[in-house]
């Protein structure tokens, strides 16, 4: 596929089978989506061909809007199907709950809705739910988690892993929610320089397997393999949701984190910010606020009284509503910040905050200007951790290249102008950072970059995000606003946050947490014994398999000339893995056994 003088994709040959769920990774513009516009045949190769089952039934979605506006969300959701129809309908019920909230459709404004009348995100989760409820084989989703908050991503994800039965239906999927790739994949397609690479495995298998790839091919420069390492060490040191690991993956990872400090050294960090903010940030002292009046009045928060100190780094989740953008505003300051109804926001002599909103309209005021100008332009140079770091290093860490900062900032692309806008506003030297919905438009390889680059930077962060492995990456700490007043600390993360919400949803507003329910099958003592005994036998069998994949992946590399020789071994490596994936499998089952 070529794409004016660039070649998307050359001599591509891949096969997508019955039960394979399949993520789409890679930098943006290097074809993903044209990928898979050729795959559904909507765009003909200008070499090759693409073959496709007879009956297989294929559904879609894509980035631009492909509904009649004219149409009512009644219409384009459940086409002609009558009321009685579809609200008998299992499937239908799960979708319209999971995704446009509840049988009324309420997230978007209705059934009787027009389409066209409707925001960018509620179209969105339209054309979601109207591809949800068919009855297809393979399933492609183009950035389906755009638009939708941590609960829409959970429900995705299990919609997903429960449409079909085991070993049946087929999914691709190009999205840069690292979390959702984990938790829905079993294997990656990294699609980079013409190529399609294919890995084995969900996210964090991928960043794995693409280390070792670069350490033995040595085909990686080195700046590229200290980022996926930082990222491996942060993975294996384990966040709340990947505490829980088969031993077989950490020994695998041990020789290439070794030597890898951990991602931020806090202790340090929080002595930088103390230097430069001092002991006050923002308080939030006694605070009530109400919008709006009369019978539109609405309290979002209600006596709360929070402490944001130097060098925290808090995550933000909620509801739409529950005020997340509101509280913001009021950390950000400013003649815009909304006042409190009553009680107080105190904020530090020393305090300057700035905001990465989704609108990057802001970047039309230097649009004729080179990227490198418009950077420089506000500092040459910017202290991040315990170094200066020019305006062109700073560019070449998050993935400008040579030819790019000498590109106009009007000629970027959508992904380009975010990494700029956060360029920015880091030269800037602020010393409390704003990050709301940061991840838009970012390809998985410059959101790793980007986390990189602010692990080093020592001051106060707060991050809204849809994104569970953003917050995750860059947060000490997770709140919740769940729409009653409160700001709700999450020791658990995410998955705390969803527990509150199923409770909140059965029994209204919750002052604490659900009681976990602890009743699980007795399992005997000497079953126990016998399923770790079975444990270390298959955790030998996976090490010699794990040797003999080195060794092919090696073998790969030294004739990667040879066409002929590499197929053979490709094939072989084929069969380890799949021997290996199976063995791995059944460790699973032994450890649940083992407890």
């Amino acid at each position: 596929m070529v794409h004016g003088s660039r070649t998307l994709l050359d001599a591509v040959s891949l096969g997508l089978d019955d039960g394979d769920r399949i993520g789409v990774v890679g930098r943006n513009g290097e074809g993903k989506s044209t990928l898979l516009r050729v795959l559904a045949r909507l765009q003909e190769p200008d070499g090759g061909r693409v073959t496709q089952g007879g009956q297989v039934r294929l559904g879609a979605l894509w980035q631009e809007d492909r509904l009649d506006p004219e149409m009512t969300v009644r219409q384009a959701v459940m086409g002609d199907l009558e009321a009685h129809e579809w609200a008998g309908d299992a499937r239908v019920r799960d979708v319209l709950g999971g995704i446009l909230g509840g049988l009324e459709a309420d997230a978007v404004g209705g059934l009787d809705a027009k389409f066209g009348q409707l925001s960018g995100g509620q179209r969105r989760r339209v054309g979601l739910a109207a591809l949800l409820i068919g009855d297809h084989d393979l399933v492609m989703l183009d950035e389906p988690t755009n638009h939708l908050d941590v609960e829409g991503v959970a429900w995705l994800a299990r919609h997903l892993n429960e449409r079909w039965p085991a070993g049946r239906g087929g999914l691709l999927v190009v999205t840069h929610d690292r979390w959702f790739l984990d938790a829905v994949c079993g294997h990656i397609w990294e699609v980079h320089d013409g190529v399609v690479d294919n890995y084995d495995g969900g996210y964090a298998a991928y960043v794995l397997t693409r280390a070792e790839r670069a350490r033995v091919a040595a085909v990686t420069e080195e700046r590229r393999q200290n980022t996926l390492r930082k990222e491996l060490a942060w993975l294996q040191r384990g966040a709340p949701a990947r505490t829980s690991k088969p031993q077989f993956r950490i020994d695998a990872a041990e020789s290439l984190i070794a030597n890898e400090p951990p991602p931020r050294d806090q202790m340090n960090l929080a002595k930088m910010a103390t230097a430069r903010l001092g002991k006050d940030v923002v308080d939030l002292e006694d605070v009530t606020l109400t919008v709006g009046s009369g019978d539109t009045a609405k309290t979002l928060f209600e006596h709360v009284t929070w402490r944001l100190g130097p060098g925290d780094r808090i995550g933000i989740v909620g509801v739409n509503g529950s005020g997340k953008t509101t509280l913001m505003r009021m950390l950000l300051g400013g003649p815009n910040a909304p006042a409190p109804t009553a009680g107080r926001v105190k904020r530090g002599k020393t305090v300057q905050a700035v905001t990465l909103s989704q609108d990057v309209r802001e970047l039309d005021a230097v649009a004729d200007q080179k990227v490198q100008e418009a950077v420089e332009k506000v500092r040459g140079t910017v202290r991040i951790g315990n170094k200066d770091v020019t305006a062109g290093q700073l560019l070449e860490r998050l993935g400008f290249t040579k030819d790019k900062i000498w590109t106009r900032v009007g000629d970027l692309s959508g992904g380009e102008r975010r990494r700029l806008q956060l360029l920015r506003l880091l030269m800037s030297e602020p010393n409390v950072l704003l990050l709301d919905e940061p991840t838009n438009d970012l390809d998985t390889d410059t959101l790793a970059a980007i986390e990189d680059t602010l692990d080093e930077w020592p001051g106060t962060m707060i991050v809204v995000s849809h994104d569970r492995y953003l917050l995750e990456r860059l947060c000490d700490r997770q709140v919740a606003l769940l729409g009653d007043g409160r700001i709700r600390d999450l020791p658990g993360g995410v998955e705390e946050y969803l527990r509150l919400r199923a409770a909140q949803e059965q029994t209204g507003p919750t002052t604490s947490s659900p009681v976990e329910n602890t009743d699980s099958p007795v399992v005997s003592a000497a079953d126990t014994r016998a399923a770790r005994k079975e444990m270390a036998r298959l955790e030998r069998q996976i090490a010699k398999l794990g040797s003999r994949e080195e060794k092919l992946h090696a073998q790969m590399a030294e004739k990667a000339t040879d066409h002929a020789a590499v197929a053979k071994l490709d094939a072989e490596l084929r069969e380890v893995s799949a021997e290996k994936e199976a063995l791995e499998e059944a460790w699973l089952e032994a450890a649940e056994t083992a407890g």
